[in-house]
């Protein structure tokens, strides 16, 4: 009898467990999605060879998939950064010892993301020689365009005109060379060549001729020099809409980049060092918020920074 109740339980339970199987392989298979996340697809397309993610980039562009769009995007201008500093400083070399390697390959950048979104895979052109003149052009469009007076004078210079102010407040007079020397913690010979490198800055000979083509005339540009002591209002106005749009719409770390590399003086790479990104990364995202400000307030955005 008491066999029978144990096989007959035996069989009950077979039974339940037999049933509730199906039921548990469908509670795993919904526990294992089919599809990976976008973050890890992401990180397998990175480790691919560069035709492949170019091939993952075109199929992302016809399925307008803006997620994938724009994270292939920076897997791609990641892989060809090394390319954009490399014509940065093969122009380097042809230019003032004064202009900065940072400030090229910031320029450069506009031209390798204008490549990468008009490169077309299916021409049967190797991007690399699509993109190097991109890239080069955007250099010098960017040279063409500025008022291009490096960051790091502008900086030296603020630097020794703030210490001038402090010192004609303590003394009731302008110091001496020595004293200012002294100030700043720098040589006789030192300063003298910081003096030269801010009084610089104009990047012209005041002796240059204007030529009035309707009388035959000719000026000095000593004669047209804006007076510094002379408020622009329209500048004022493109300055405080410029802080208006720092403040509101660039995120904490965009922020951080642009004060750090332009009032602090850092380079990309101090600046990636700082928030644990890649120099390319760096550059990457100040060229993002350059080409927002562009976009506002026209090409010289830059010197409004300073």
């Amino acid at each position: 009898m008491t066999s029978k109740k144990t096989t007959g339980a035996s069989a009950a339970a077979s039974s339940a467990s037999a049933a509730s199987e199906p039921a548990r392989r469908r509670t795993t298979s919904r526990k294992s999605p089919i599809k990976k996340s976008t973050a890890a697809r992401h990180v397998a397309i990175e480790d691919l060879p560069t035709e492949e993610i170019w091939a993952h980039y075109s199929q992302a562009r016809a399925e307008k998939n803006v997620q994938d769009i724009e994270a292939i995007r920076n897997i791609l201008m990641e892989r060809h950064f090394p390319l954009v500093k490399y014509i940065a400083e093969r122009l380097l070399q042809t230019l003032p010892k004064s202009i900065e390697l940072d400030d090229l390959v910031s320029a450069g950048l506009f031209g390798l993301m204008d490549a990468i979104r008009g490169f077309d895979l299916d021409r049967g052109i190797k991007f690399k020689t699509y993109c190097t003149t991109r890239i080069r052009g955007s250099i010098l469009d960017q040279l063409r365009s500025q008022d291009w007076v490096p960051r790091l004078v502008r900086l030296k210079a603020s630097k020794i005109d703030k210490a001038l102010q402090r010192l004609t407040g303590r003394f009731g007079r302008e110091p001496t060379h020595s004293e200012l020397a002294r100030e700043l913690e720098m040589d006789h010979q030192e300063l003298s060549i910081e003096l030269q490198s801010a009084s610089a800055k104009a990047m012209y000979s005041l002796s240059d001729k204007w030529e009035d083509r309707d009388d035959d005339s000719s000026m000095e540009k000593v004669d047209v020099l804006e007076d510094k002591k002379s408020i622009d209002p329209l500048g004022v106005l493109n300055r405080d809409d410029m802080m208006g749009f720092l403040t509101r719409s660039l995120t904490h770390k965009e922020r951080f980049i642009i004060e750090q590399y332009y009032q602090v003086g850092h380079t990309m790479r101090e600046i990636g060092e700082m928030l644990n990104l890649t120099e390319s990364r760096v550059c990457q995202i100040h060229s993002n918020v350059m080409g927002r400000l562009k976009s506002l307030f026209g090409t010289k955005q830059n010197t409004m920074l300073m």
